[in-house]
Protein backbone atom coordinates (compact mmCIF):
# COMPACT_ATOMS: atom_id res chain seq x y z
CA UNK A 1 0.00 0.00 0.00
CA UNK A 2 3.06 2.66 0.98
CA UNK A 3 4.31 1.52 -2.15
CA UNK A 4 1.00 2.68 -4.45
CA UNK A 5 0.98 5.77 -2.75
CA UNK A 6 4.51 6.65 -3.07
CA UNK A 7 3.19 5.71 -6.92
CA UNK A 8 0.47 7.73 -7.19
CA UNK A 9 2.53 10.96 -5.63
CA UNK A 10 4.93 10.40 -8.56
CA UNK A 11 2.26 11.00 -11.11
CA UNK A 12 0.78 13.38 -9.19
CA UNK A 13 3.90 15.26 -9.63
CA UNK A 14 4.98 14.23 -12.93
CA UNK A 15 1.28 15.63 -13.98
CA UNK A 16 1.76 19.11 -12.05
CA UNK A 17 5.10 19.32 -13.28
CA UNK A 18 4.71 18.59 -16.83
CA UNK A 19 1.26 20.33 -16.99
CA UNK A 20 1.87 23.83 -16.17
CA UNK A 21 4.78 24.02 -18.61
CA UNK A 22 3.11 22.85 -21.27
CA UNK A 23 -0.26 25.17 -20.59
CA UNK A 24 2.32 28.36 -20.19
CA UNK A 25 4.03 26.82 -23.94
CA UNK A 26 0.52 26.79 -25.04
CA UNK A 27 -0.70 30.27 -24.11
CA UNK A 28 3.15 31.94 -24.97
CA UNK A 29 4.69 30.07 -28.04
CA UNK A 30 1.70 28.00 -30.14
CA UNK A 31 -1.20 30.31 -29.22
CA UNK A 32 0.55 33.37 -30.70
CA UNK A 33 2.60 31.14 -33.45
CA UNK A 34 -0.67 30.15 -34.86
CA UNK A 35 -2.29 33.54 -34.11
CA UNK A 36 0.51 35.47 -36.66
CA UNK A 37 0.02 32.82 -39.33
CA UNK A 38 -3.34 33.64 -39.52
CA UNK A 39 -2.64 36.72 -39.64
CA UNK A 40 -0.34 36.73 -42.08
CA UNK A 41 -3.31 35.50 -44.26
CA UNK A 42 -5.11 38.80 -43.42
CA UNK A 43 -5.39 42.53 -44.43
CA UNK A 44 -5.42 44.32 -41.17
CA UNK A 45 -4.62 47.72 -40.35
CA UNK A 46 -4.02 46.47 -36.43
CA UNK A 47 -6.33 49.76 -35.71
CA UNK A 48 -10.20 48.65 -36.79
CA UNK A 49 -11.33 45.58 -35.61
CA UNK A 50 -12.31 44.04 -39.42
CA UNK A 51 -9.64 41.91 -40.90
CA UNK A 52 -10.22 40.92 -44.65
CA UNK A 53 -8.82 37.27 -46.12
CA UNK A 54 -6.43 37.27 -48.75
CA UNK A 55 -4.70 34.42 -49.16
CA UNK A 56 -1.02 34.90 -50.00
CA UNK A 57 -1.48 38.52 -51.71
CA UNK A 58 0.90 39.09 -48.94
CA UNK A 59 3.09 36.81 -49.75
CA UNK A 60 3.48 37.68 -53.10
CA UNK A 61 3.15 41.51 -51.89
CA UNK A 62 6.91 40.83 -49.90
CA UNK A 63 8.46 39.03 -52.80
CA UNK A 64 7.31 41.35 -55.77
CA UNK A 65 6.87 44.71 -54.18
CA UNK A 66 9.16 44.07 -51.07
CA UNK A 67 12.46 46.39 -51.64
CA UNK A 68 13.42 47.68 -48.61
CA UNK A 69 12.68 44.12 -47.23
CA UNK A 70 14.66 42.34 -49.51
CA UNK A 71 17.79 44.66 -48.91
CA UNK A 72 17.32 44.85 -45.27
CA UNK A 73 18.71 41.30 -45.55
CA UNK A 74 21.97 41.91 -46.73
CA UNK A 75 22.53 44.12 -43.65
CA UNK A 76 21.02 40.51 -41.68
CA UNK A 77 24.00 38.88 -43.84
CA UNK A 78 26.68 41.22 -42.93
CA UNK A 79 25.76 40.37 -38.76
CA UNK A 80 25.54 36.91 -40.38
CA UNK A 81 29.21 36.51 -42.15
CA UNK A 82 31.30 38.59 -39.91
CA UNK A 83 30.27 36.69 -36.52
CA UNK A 84 30.76 33.73 -38.76
CA UNK A 85 34.41 34.74 -39.16
CA UNK A 86 34.85 35.70 -35.56
CA UNK A 87 33.79 32.17 -34.73
CA UNK A 88 36.89 30.66 -35.30
CA UNK A 89 38.91 33.49 -33.39
CA UNK A 90 36.53 33.12 -30.34
CA UNK A 91 37.58 29.48 -30.04
CA UNK A 92 41.35 30.24 -30.47
CA UNK A 93 40.41 32.21 -27.61
CA UNK A 94 38.73 29.98 -25.43
CA UNK A 95 41.44 27.45 -26.01
CA UNK A 96 44.32 29.54 -24.77
CA UNK A 97 41.54 30.37 -21.41
CA UNK A 98 41.75 26.15 -21.31
CA UNK A 99 45.05 26.06 -21.36
CA UNK A 100 45.52 28.43 -17.98
CA UNK A 101 47.18 31.59 -19.36
CA UNK A 102 47.95 34.27 -16.54
CA UNK A 103 45.27 36.38 -14.84
CA UNK A 104 42.60 33.77 -16.69
CA UNK A 105 39.80 34.42 -14.46
CA UNK A 106 40.26 38.13 -14.75
CA UNK A 107 39.89 37.70 -18.36
CA UNK A 108 36.36 35.47 -18.40
CA UNK A 109 35.03 38.35 -16.40
CA UNK A 110 36.33 40.93 -18.68
CA UNK A 111 34.83 39.76 -21.96
CA UNK A 112 31.94 38.58 -20.69
CA UNK A 113 30.86 42.10 -19.12
CA UNK A 114 29.53 43.47 -22.53
CA UNK A 115 27.00 40.59 -23.01
CA UNK A 116 25.87 41.27 -19.63
CA UNK A 117 25.38 44.78 -20.02
CA UNK A 118 21.67 45.94 -21.59
CA UNK A 119 22.12 45.90 -25.47
CA UNK A 120 20.37 49.49 -25.16
CA UNK A 121 22.38 50.76 -22.91
CA UNK A 122 25.72 49.26 -25.30
CA UNK A 123 23.72 50.93 -28.41
CA UNK A 124 23.54 54.53 -26.22
CA UNK A 125 27.18 54.03 -25.47
CA UNK A 126 28.27 53.48 -28.69
CA UNK A 127 26.19 56.28 -30.18
CA UNK A 128 28.20 58.18 -28.14
CA UNK A 129 31.53 56.90 -28.98
CA UNK A 130 31.15 56.96 -32.58
CA UNK A 131 29.06 60.75 -32.20
CA UNK A 132 31.22 63.55 -35.16
CA UNK A 133 31.20 65.89 -32.30
CA UNK A 134 32.12 64.35 -28.97
CA UNK A 135 32.61 61.00 -29.93
CA UNK A 136 35.82 59.13 -27.90
CA UNK A 137 36.85 58.06 -31.87
CA UNK A 138 37.40 61.50 -33.42
CA UNK A 139 38.47 62.62 -30.44
CA UNK A 140 41.09 59.93 -30.34
CA UNK A 141 42.21 60.96 -34.22
CA UNK A 142 42.63 64.19 -33.16
CA UNK A 143 45.16 63.67 -30.59
CA UNK A 144 47.04 61.82 -32.90
CA UNK A 145 46.93 65.25 -35.33
CA UNK A 146 44.36 63.33 -37.33
CA UNK A 147 41.78 64.85 -39.03
CA UNK A 148 39.17 62.41 -39.63
CA UNK A 149 36.29 63.22 -41.84
CA UNK A 150 34.45 59.73 -41.49
CA UNK A 151 30.89 59.83 -40.84
CA UNK A 152 30.45 56.97 -38.52
CA UNK A 153 27.30 56.68 -38.35
CA UNK A 154 26.01 58.79 -41.26
CA UNK A 155 27.31 57.35 -44.31
CA UNK A 156 26.00 54.63 -45.99
CA UNK A 157 28.92 52.89 -47.17
CA UNK A 158 30.32 52.83 -43.44
CA UNK A 159 27.73 52.48 -41.16
CA UNK A 160 26.43 48.57 -41.13
CA UNK A 161 29.92 47.90 -40.43
CA UNK A 162 30.27 49.94 -37.69
CA UNK A 163 27.27 48.55 -35.90
CA UNK A 164 28.37 45.24 -37.36
CA UNK A 165 31.37 45.59 -35.21
CA UNK A 166 29.66 46.83 -31.84
CA UNK A 167 27.64 43.87 -32.50
CA UNK A 168 30.56 41.77 -32.28
CA UNK A 169 31.94 43.74 -29.31
CA UNK A 170 28.55 42.36 -27.61
CA UNK A 171 28.41 38.75 -28.63
CA UNK A 172 31.91 37.35 -29.22
CA UNK A 173 32.58 37.05 -24.97
CA UNK A 174 29.64 34.98 -24.41
CA UNK A 175 30.53 32.92 -27.35
CA UNK A 176 34.14 32.77 -26.05
CA UNK A 177 32.69 31.37 -22.29
CA UNK A 178 30.25 29.10 -23.84
CA UNK A 179 33.58 27.68 -26.12
CA UNK A 180 35.73 27.28 -22.55
CA UNK A 181 32.73 25.61 -20.62
CA UNK A 182 32.85 22.79 -23.24
CA UNK A 183 36.56 22.95 -23.55
CA UNK A 184 36.72 22.20 -19.63
CA UNK A 185 34.24 19.17 -20.32
CA UNK A 186 36.86 17.39 -22.76
CA UNK A 187 39.64 14.87 -20.42
CA UNK A 188 42.79 15.78 -19.71
CA UNK A 189 43.42 11.53 -20.60
CA UNK A 190 42.67 12.62 -24.49
CA UNK A 191 45.34 15.68 -24.39
CA UNK A 192 48.23 12.94 -22.57
CA UNK A 193 47.02 10.10 -24.55
CA UNK A 194 47.50 12.44 -28.13
CA UNK A 195 51.00 13.62 -26.60
CA UNK A 196 52.11 10.38 -25.69
CA UNK A 197 51.15 8.84 -29.41
CA UNK A 198 53.50 12.23 -30.59
CA UNK A 199 50.08 14.03 -32.05
CA UNK A 200 51.38 18.07 -31.88
CA UNK A 201 49.03 20.83 -31.15
CA UNK A 202 47.04 20.98 -34.41
CA UNK A 203 45.89 17.67 -34.32
CA UNK A 204 44.83 17.46 -30.80
CA UNK A 205 43.08 20.48 -31.64
CA UNK A 206 41.40 18.87 -34.67
CA UNK A 207 40.88 15.37 -33.67
CA UNK A 208 40.15 15.94 -29.83
CA UNK A 209 39.23 19.81 -29.85
CA UNK A 210 36.98 20.28 -32.49
CA UNK A 211 34.78 16.98 -31.76
CA UNK A 212 34.62 17.69 -28.18
CA UNK A 213 32.72 21.13 -28.45
CA UNK A 214 30.55 20.14 -31.61
CA UNK A 215 27.56 20.44 -29.80
CA UNK A 216 28.47 23.86 -28.75
CA UNK A 217 29.80 25.07 -31.98
CA UNK A 218 26.20 24.14 -33.34
CA UNK A 219 24.70 26.06 -30.61
CA UNK A 220 26.67 28.99 -31.25
CA UNK A 221 25.91 28.56 -34.99
CA UNK A 222 22.06 28.70 -34.21
CA UNK A 223 22.52 31.53 -32.13
CA UNK A 224 24.53 33.38 -34.28
CA UNK A 225 22.04 32.72 -37.16
CA UNK A 226 19.27 33.69 -35.09
CA UNK A 227 20.79 36.64 -33.66
CA UNK A 228 21.52 37.66 -37.27
CA UNK A 229 18.34 37.37 -38.43
CA UNK A 230 16.29 39.02 -35.52
CA UNK A 231 19.43 42.20 -35.02
CA UNK A 232 16.96 45.10 -33.41
CA UNK A 233 18.08 47.13 -30.83
CA UNK A 234 21.56 47.98 -32.09
CA UNK A 235 20.41 49.75 -35.33
CA UNK A 236 16.99 50.77 -33.74
CA UNK A 237 18.89 52.89 -31.21
CA UNK A 238 22.04 54.14 -33.13
CA UNK A 239 20.91 54.53 -36.47
CA UNK A 240 17.18 54.00 -36.55
CA UNK A 241 17.74 51.95 -39.80
CA UNK A 242 18.91 54.88 -41.77
CA UNK A 243 20.42 57.08 -43.15
CA UNK A 244 17.16 56.58 -45.26
CA UNK A 245 17.43 52.33 -44.89
CA UNK A 246 21.03 51.51 -45.85
CA UNK A 247 21.04 50.36 -41.75
CA UNK A 248 17.70 48.81 -41.77
CA UNK A 249 17.59 44.86 -40.49
CA UNK A 250 15.16 42.83 -41.47
CA UNK A 251 13.22 43.08 -38.17
CA UNK A 252 13.60 46.73 -37.67
CA UNK A 253 11.48 46.69 -41.36
CA UNK A 254 9.13 44.07 -40.21
CA UNK A 255 8.27 46.16 -36.63
CA UNK A 256 8.06 49.71 -38.87
CA UNK A 257 5.86 47.75 -41.66
CA UNK A 258 3.63 46.88 -38.45
CA UNK A 259 3.71 50.03 -36.29
CA UNK A 260 4.32 52.62 -39.00
CA UNK A 261 2.90 51.55 -42.09
CA UNK A 262 -0.33 50.25 -40.28
CA UNK A 263 0.30 46.75 -42.43
CA UNK A 264 0.45 44.16 -40.02
CA UNK A 265 -0.98 41.46 -42.79
CA UNK A 266 2.51 42.19 -44.33
CA UNK A 267 4.61 42.29 -41.10
CA UNK A 268 3.14 38.55 -39.71
CA UNK A 269 3.60 37.25 -43.48
CA UNK A 270 7.57 38.95 -43.14
CA UNK A 271 7.57 37.35 -39.38
CA UNK A 272 6.80 33.93 -40.68
CA UNK A 273 9.27 34.07 -43.36
CA UNK A 274 11.67 35.35 -41.10
CA UNK A 275 10.95 32.17 -39.06
CA UNK A 276 11.03 29.20 -41.77
CA UNK A 277 14.33 31.32 -42.90
CA UNK A 278 16.03 30.60 -39.35
CA UNK A 279 14.94 26.72 -39.15
CA UNK A 280 16.03 26.11 -42.64
CA UNK A 281 19.42 27.94 -42.75
CA UNK A 282 20.08 26.52 -39.47
CA UNK A 283 19.37 23.12 -40.78
CA UNK A 284 21.74 23.67 -43.60
CA UNK A 285 24.39 25.35 -41.52
CA UNK A 286 24.16 21.62 -39.12
CA UNK A 287 24.56 19.14 -41.81
CA UNK A 288 27.05 21.40 -43.43
CA UNK A 289 29.02 21.40 -39.95
CA UNK A 290 28.57 17.57 -39.44
CA UNK A 291 29.44 16.61 -42.93
CA UNK A 292 33.05 18.71 -42.76
CA UNK A 293 33.61 17.38 -39.33
CA UNK A 294 32.48 13.67 -39.23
Amino acid sequence: MYTNIRGKDKYISLFVLLTVPTILMILFVVYPLINLIYLSFVSWDGIHSVKKFVGIYNFQKFFTDGGVALSSLKNNALYFFFHLIFIPIEIFLAYQLDKGIRNGNFYKILILVPYIVNGVAVSYMFSSVFSPMIGAVDMTFKVLGIESSIRWLSDPAIVNFVLVAVSIWRFSGFHIILFYVALQSISRELYDAAKIDGAGEMNQFRYIVIPGIILVIELVLFMNMRGAMQQFDIPFVMTGGGPGFASTTFTLHTLNTAFLYNDYGLASAMAVLLIIMIIGFSKIQDMIVRARVH
